[in-house]
């Protein structure tokens, strides 16, 4: 067992250590010690939520930084989570008799504590990993184009491995194109696996470096299996940064494996159904408050309360978006995208925005099939016109609806140029490849997140 699978079930365990410490310690507390019985079995349902709350968040992947603020807000969220429907199961839905009944007390003050605990010892190991580790390394094996392009994409994503440029093969610089003065040193493949084994976390193959030496091909299957993993560079992508590359993109990828939503049609309906009972409660629940914001942006200018545009559905649709207006009326004819500061915001806008309260009448459009909740953000026809034009395979995205949040939302910043539109479409492809009930939970634990801190924009 590898030193980072041993950490997972470490913390697994330590979570179940956890929950059963914590509902006894208030079980204890409520009935006190003269009636107090040791309670197990009944443990099972909080144990498995909790479990599947934090997996959710990555809290069980040595990757995940758990000293940052970002990770302590998304853990607190997905065990106030876990709160919830600990005691929706108990209270609503389970058979009177159940054991944890006997208080709401033992369920709220349990799950409460262990937000804090579970998330100490996280970050004790998280800690003593770092203090521990020494600097590691990916190999990447390629040519030098795509090595300098694979060194700025980890920049990118804040790794802390440096990167080996290694090479089998002779290798002439390109004066024309000023390959002698920005291409790394090369290292020989043979010389980095002798010299760096013990630091290489792992090697990187680009998918045209297929001729490889028997040697080195026999050596990196060795190490593979060894522990150190090699990725071609589209897999690596989609295992680390959870994206699919824009190059490894053809007319063709589509037929790939993966696509459940195109082969299981059985997930769109159940999607469909989740959609109509969570925007109809979406709308219940905030109809009382939008009279107040309809006349806080009135009053800003006199303006119209909604703004309505048309954007791209599924299978290239055209539908009419609706959110409340948060921007100046205008004449259309400005940037189309939304600058930092821009002074075509309201100052009732920017807080809208910010907590993202602008896309509450977006419920409307899922309730009637426009969209869904979670997909690729519905872009304006006029940006769509370009974007297909530039990008290959930019349609690919039309595949799915267009949703309020998504897997791209949450892990790239507003788009405002073309560079940002083709970053932000590797993660929309990696959703629509990889579309699963569980990665939509995690996109909604994490939208939570990015709405309580104010990340809109």
């Amino acid at each position: 067992m590898t030193h980072g699978r041993r950490i997972t079930v470490a913390l697994i365990l330590l979570d179940i250590v956890a929950v059963v410490l914590a509902f006894n310690f208030f079980t204890w507390l409520r009935v006190g010690a003269h009636f107090y019985e040791p309670v197990y079995g009944p443990l099972l349902m909080p144990v498995i939520i909790h479990f599947i709350a934090v997996y959710l968040i990555d809290g069980y992947s040595l990757r995940t930084d758990m000293m940052s603020v970002n990770y302590t807000s998304l853990h607190t969220i997905s065990l106030t989570a876990v709160l919830f429907f600990t005691l929706l199961l108990t209270f609503v839905f389970i058979p009177a008799g159940y054991p944890l009944q006997v208080s709401r007390f033992i369920v709220t003050g349990s799950c409460l504590a262990l937000i804090p605990v579970s998330l100490s010892y996280r970050r004790i190991f998280y800690h003593r990993q770092l203090a521990r580790k020494q600097q590691r390394y990916f190999m990447f094996l390629g040519s030098p184009e795509s090595c300098m392009a694979f060194k700025e994409e980890c920049r990118r994503n804040a790794m802390s491995q440096s990167v080996l440029y290694a090479t089998h093969t002779t290798f002439v610089p390109d004066i024309a194109t000023g390959h002698n003065v920005s291409t790394p040193p090369f290292g020989d493949v043979n010389y980095y696996l002798k010299e760096y084994e013990s630091s290489i976390d792992a090697i990187i193959l680009r998918e045209s470096s297929k001729d490889l030496p028997a040697s080195v091909a026999q050596r990196l299957m060795e190490l593979h299996f060894s522990g150190v993993p090699t990725y071609t560079l589209e897999l690596f992508h989609e295992v680390y940064w959870r994206k699919i590359p824009l190059y490894r993109l053809n007319q063709t990828w589509l037929f790939q494996g993966g696509f459940q939503i195109a082969r299981e049609p059985v997930f769109e309906r159940l999607k469909r159904i989740s959609d109509i009972i969570l925007s109809s409660l979406g709308l219940i629940l905030t109809l009382p408050l939008l009279p107040f914001v309809a006349a806080l942006i009135w009053l800003q200018d006199r303006g119209p309360i909604f703004f309505l545009q048309p954007r791209v559905g599924k299978n290239r649709e055209i539908f009419n978006v609706v959110k409340l207006r948060t921007m100046r009326v205008t004449d259309g004819k400005g940037n189309a995208y939304t600058q930092v500061g821009d002074n075509r915001i309201t100052r009732i806008g920017h807080f809208l925005r910010n907590t993202r309260l602008d896309e509450v009448p977006q419920l409307w459009n899922v309730l009637k099939g426009d969209m869904s909740l979670i997909g690729p953000r519905a872009e304006w026809v006029r940006l769509v016109e370009g974007y297909e034009k530039e990008i290959p395979c930019y349609h690919f995205r039309h595949l799915v609806k267009p949703g309020i949040t998504g897997w791209a939302q949450i892990n790239y910043p507003y788009g405002a140029n073309l560079e940002d539109t083709k970053r932000k479409l590797e993660y929309d492809l990696y959703y629509i490849r990889y579309f699963s009930f569980t990665l939509d939970a995690s996109i909604v634990l994490k939208t939570i997140h990015v709405m309580l801190f104010g990340k809109g924009r």
